[in-house]
């Protein structure tokens, strides 16, 4: 179940994947290391303010004495003043005598709790807490101070304590340096694994730009050379793949060889046999109705072989275009001349129908093609023609070499029925043939203008359709691309 549905989702971009398996853990952890540098620096500015706040400490126990066997506390305003910085915000300060009395400064500080311990960074006997002090959060530094004289001894407790204003902006201030270079440290490194990613894969790319602008016919080996050594086998097993593709192409030209050859060679003799029969029939004396049937008989023959003759030779060429005229080498081909060979080939046929066959070539219009496909295109369109065109009528085979701006042109135009514009688009597919034509030639095989199409289409070439001149019959262009 689990395999079915892995199979089945879509991986979607490689480059992402690794972009997000990369950068999400890297921002974490950067995000993870700022909360901890942000805790250290926290920890170090607390420091530094306990020991300031000790040092005030301090510097007030030290004006704590016994005078006349009572604790007092000479604090002059000077001091006072100097507690009262921007450093360490507003100053609270309270001394308490050997037997909890109060000395001086602020009564009502709060006391120092029981669960408070001593602490361990300095050697003094000293306590630090936080409370709250007329609504305001404090931090508060607890000393306890010796005094002594000849008369009594015992401990004094100094209070000082210190708003937490200047704490929390130091603590603001080091929350933004700290975001803001863990921002500008996540930008680099996103930039730079975005560019290790595209660096990485430039070897796939590669690889897929020299795929693409393959031609049909390159089945050539990929060099795995072009990857990392982790891809090569997939390159390896493509190649294993491509060479079993080129074993079943040259398998199908085999087959459509040895068809071709099969096909065409009873087809000739059974066309043969028939045509001798005829004759014979001629020959031989008889009941001149038993004769006549005997010859319909065999021109039934005769026609059923033509039309079986002329779909296998149009099956095959369709398939020798569709699967091997890619490797069919491409040459100047002048239009003029395949034009004159056509025509000396389908003369006897138009002698035949009394059909007025003519070439209008002036010139050599000379295209970029293949000499054989060009050759059928052309013979598929007089073909067509004659077929279709009545007995006294006319076909026209003209040449027009190519302009400024275009290329040149091939028209092949009739007499015949025509094709009506609705039906132009259809005709151009396998089989497909239209009322007039089945009437005028019940034996075609559809497949005459499919093949031209796909000539043309191989050559570059658009094909036309148009009304013939005398408005009644068909004019089809082959106009070929100022390229080819």
């Amino acid at each position: 179940m689990r395999q079915r549905w892995a199979q089945g989702r879509p991986l979607g971009s490689l480059r992402s994947q690794l972009l997000r398996w990369l950068l999400i853990p890297l921002v974490m952890l950067v995000l993870l290391d700022a909360f901890f540098v942000y805790r250290n620096a926290l920890d170090a500015a607390d420091m530094a303010y306990d020991r300031s706040l000790l040092a005030s400490t301090r510097a007030l126990a030290e004006r704590v004495s016994i005078v006349g066997g009572k604790v007092v506390a000479e604090v002059p305003y000077v001091a006072l003043d100097s507690f009262e910085t921007d450093t360490l915000g507003r100053i609270y300060y309270k001394v308490t005598g050997i037997n909890g009395e109060l000395v001086s400064g602020y009564g009502d500080l709060p006391p120092v709790p029981k669960n408070v311990p001593r602490s361990q960074n300095y050697p003094a006997l000293v306590r630090f807490y936080h409370a709250d002090y007329h609504g305001k959060p404090i931090r508060i530094a607890a000393l306890l101070q010796p005094v002594y004289d000849d008369s009594m001894r015992g401990i004094a407790l100094i209070q000082v304590a210190e708003t937490l204003d200047a704490r929390r902006g130091l603590s603001n201030q080091i929350l933004f340096d700290t975001l803001s270079w863990q921002a500008a440290m996540i930008l680099v490194m996103g930039a730079l694994v975005w560019f290790a990613v595209r660096l990485v894969l430039r070897p796939l790319m590669r690889l897929k730009t020299e795929v693409e602008t393959r031609t049909l016919s390159d089945l050539s080996d990929v060099d795995p050379a072009l990857v990392h050594k982790e891809m090569r086998p997939l390159v390896s097993a493509m190649n294993g793949s491509m060479s079993r593709l080129q074993q079943l192409i040259a398998s199908q030209r085999r087959f459509i060889a040895d068809a071709s050859h099969q096909l065409r060679t009873p087809l000739t003799v059974l066309k043969t046999q028939a045509e001798l029969a005829m004759r014979e029939c001629d020959r031989q004396a008889g009941t001149p109705s038993d004769m006549a049937a005997l010859r319909d008989i065999v021109r039934s023959i005769a026609a059923t072989t033509d039309s079986t003759v002329l779909l296998a030779n149009r099956l095959l060429t369709l398939a020798r275009i569709e699967h091997g005229s890619d490797s069919l080498a491409m040459d100047t081909v002048a239009l003029r001349d395949v034009a004159q060979q056509v025509g000396l080939e389908m003369a006897m046929a138009a002698v035949g129908k009394n059909i007025d066959l003519s070439l209008e070539a002036p010139d050599e219009a000379p295209v970029h093609g293949q000499a054989l496909l060009l050759h059928e295109l052309l013979a598929n369109l007089v073909d067509n023609a004659l077929r279709y065109t009545p007995q006294g009528g006319s076909v026209i085979l003209r040449v027009h070499a190519a302009q400024a701006g275009h290329g040149a042109v091939l028209e092949v135009e009739d007499s015949g029925a025509g094709i009506a514009p609705a039906e132009r688009e259809r005709v151009l597919t396998p089989f497909y043939r239209v009322g007039a034509a089945l009437e005028s030639n019940p034996g075609g095989a559809g497949l005459g203008l499919a093949i031209v199409r796909d000539i043309a289409a191989l050559h570059g070439a658009r094909l036309e359709l148009a009304t013939a001149a005398n408005g009644r019959g068909l004019k089809v262009s082959v106009h070929f691309s100022t390229a080819t």
